[in-house]
């Protein structure tokens, strides 16, 4: 899968962008502050009509302008083009000029791995930053899994309204509670078994890819999810689960929420026992991110017979000549890589010679870009 051109109109510091990619490596570069973040952050939002980094469209937008507009052509055995408008109060996606009702059939088309600097949080932030990467990837390989986490959160949204109404003395239809809570015990199985089995998946590849970049073993992803399963079983799953909602009702109603599901799940980063939140340096926490994007690009690979698109956010800057170098060894020609620097020199010459060089400055492109095609 490639990314063939973008063109962006009135999104963050850019009022207008015409790029052309090249289909291996393309390096973007320039000051802090200059655009280059923005630029992939545009990509980002091209193939999941919303930011990484931001949940208001406003702040997407441009100041002073109405509404942000991101075209591109993806390549993928067959070429279409994806544009997302967003307004300050909606958006609007289309694939080949024809708008497109439901977003899981949108980002369903386009398969990227990203890394920012920003991504430590998925090591040092709250649970929640944890959990949204899981669904963000897994959504990335599974349609049944997109449908079955916006299930479960209108029920989990609706089982927290009837704990409140309950514990606030309502009258209110318990058969029909303990039938919401059946169907949220069956969508919380279904996700817990899909994030299960892509740990799984991960603690296969990550542990030979972290040795490989530092030399040190003992690197795995410990899932903790909020109830202590004995069994991957479903039925099993099922049962264990609803007997905890059942013995924490009294303590649900107290706190009127639900207290254990998916939406409590969370998973940590372990080197040789111990959590790499509570002990690991900022590089050792650095590489252990890297680490799971570059098996993410391998996942995505497995699932969809396709490589992924890869952006690398100033990945460089704080890895010695050693880990940078082996980490190069992985960015390869198999797939396409957008990567942004401050500095060139950080970059091994043979990687520069072979890539398309784009500097920008102030939203702009200096040099380095033919937008012929």
């Amino acid at each position: 899968m490639k990314i063939k051109n973008i063109e962006i109109k009135n999104f963050r510091n850019y009022e207008t962008l015409q790029l052309n990619f090249d289909e291996n490596i393309n390096i973007i570069y320039g000051v802090n502050g200059s655009g280059k973040t923005n630029l992939l952050e545009s990509i980002y939002v091209l193939a999941f009509t919303k930011s990484h980094r931001f949940s208001i469209n406003n702040n997407l937008i441009k100041d002073g302008t109405n509404a942000a507009v991101i075209k591109g052509t993806i390549l993928n055995n067959i070429s279409y083009n994806l544009e997302v408008i967003l307004n300050k109060s909606n958006k609007e996606v289309k694939i080949d000029n024809n708008e497109v009702r439901k977003i899981g059939d949108y980002i369903n088309k386009t398969n990227i791995v990203v890394f920012y600097t920003e991504d430590l949080e998925l090591i040092k932030g709250i649970p929640s930053v944890r959990r949204k990467y899981l669904n963000t990837e897994l959504m990335q390989i599974s349609m049944n899994y997109f449908n079955a986490l916006a299930d479960f959160n209108k029920l989990l949204k609706m089982r927290n309204d009837y704990l409140k109404k309950i514990s606030d003395g309502e009258k209110v239809d318990l058969n029909y509670f303990d039938i919401l809570t059946e169907y949220f015990v069956t969508k919380s199985i279904f996700l817990y078994q899909m994030r299960d089995k892509y740990i799984t998946r991960l603690n296969e590849i990550c542990p030979e890819i972290y040795y490989q970049i530092t030399g040190n073993k003992g690197f795995k992803i410990e899932n903790q999810p909020s109830v202590n399963f004995t069994s991957k079983e479903s039925e099993i799953l099922k049962k264990e689960l609803t007997k905890v909602l059942e013995d924490n009702f009294d303590k649900e109603l107290k706190f009127k929420t639900t207290l254990y599901g998916p939406h409590r799940d969370d998973f940590d980063f372990v080197l040789n026992g111990q959590s790499l939140k509570n002990y690991g340096s900022q590089g050792q926490q650095r590489i252990a991110v890297i680490t799971l994007k570059l098996a993410e690009i391998e996942i995505l690979k497995d699932y969809k017979e396709t490589s992924p698109i890869v952006l690398l956010d100033d990945v460089f800057s704080e890895l010695d000549i050693t880990k940078r170098e082996r980490l190069l060894a992985y960015i390869n020609h198999d797939y396409q890589v957008i990567i942004t620097t401050t500095d060139l020199e950080s970059i091994d010459k043979s990687l520069l010679i072979n890539a398309k060089l784009i500097n920008i400055d102030k939203g702009k492109i200096v040099k380095g870009v033919e937008i012929n095609e």
